[in-house]
């Protein structure tokens, strides 16, 4: 069975990730800022590897594996430098080795304006920057991609149901990071997620389903 690295693991989501993915029995390395944080994931079940992002990326951390979720951020109370190491430079650096690893899938956690950073928020543009850029990267490396882009996060209990289509009331343009670990299992399991790029919030159709009908859309 395939192993899936998660970068970021330590993180809002990619903590509820790994606990969905050990809780379903599916192989999954988690990587790591700090050793002291390995105990509560080899507790869930996961492999651990330690790495950081601002520093060169181990191979080791990318050994036996052929799917990798990129979850990681630099969080909503740094500065504008530390998006730019991490949600940019950093996701750029683990695309590249993913590549010489010949990764089957890269699940990208966007944002939903990385596609038009020119219509997000002026307070987090340079945040959608980042995003859009690492996006483009993903694509342009020909890397087999699904790249995920949630609304507004919430901690909201996991609900099992979504929407792909943007709200038109802002207001309802959130998602809860649970649902959004669901998305990402839902898009490992599934390879018609290649090459897709999915806007997340919350809704009313079922994840699996939702995803279904985003793809019989783009077909027409």
């Amino acid at each position: 069975m395939s192993k899936t690295l998660v970068i970021g693991a330590n993180g809002q989501i990619g903590r509820l990730l790994v606990q969905m993915m050990c809780e379903q029995q599916l192989p999954v390395k988690a990587m790591l800022r700090k050793a002291e944080q390995a105990d509560k994931f080899e507790a869930m079940g996961a492999e651990t590897v330690i790495a950081d992002l601002q520093a060169a990326l181990p191979d080791a951390a990318f050994a036996d594996c052929d799917k990798v979720v990129f979850t990681a951020g630099s969080g909503g109370h740094t500065g504008a430098d530390k998006t730019i190491l991490v949600d940019l430079w950093g996701a750029c650096r683990a695309i590249d080795k993913a590549k010489q690893h010949n990764i089957k899938q890269f699940v990208m956690v966007s944002a939903c304006d990385a596609g038009d950073p020119e219509q997000g928020s002026d307070a987090i543009k340079h945040y959608n920057i980042c995003k859009h850029f690492a996006d483009k990267h993903l694509i342009e490396s020909h890397l087999p991609y699904t790249i995920l882009r949630p609304g507004r996060l919430t901690d909201d209990r996991f609900s099992g149901k979504i929407s792909t289509t943007r709200p038109a009331d802002k207001a309802q343009q959130f998602i809860s990071r649970s649902d959004v670990a669901a998305c990402i299992v839902q898009s490992l399991d599934h390879s018609e997620a290649i090459k897709q790029i999915n806007e997340l919030y919350q809704g009313t159709t079922p994840i699996q389903q939702a995803f279904i009908n985003a793809i019989k859309g783009r077909l027409g």
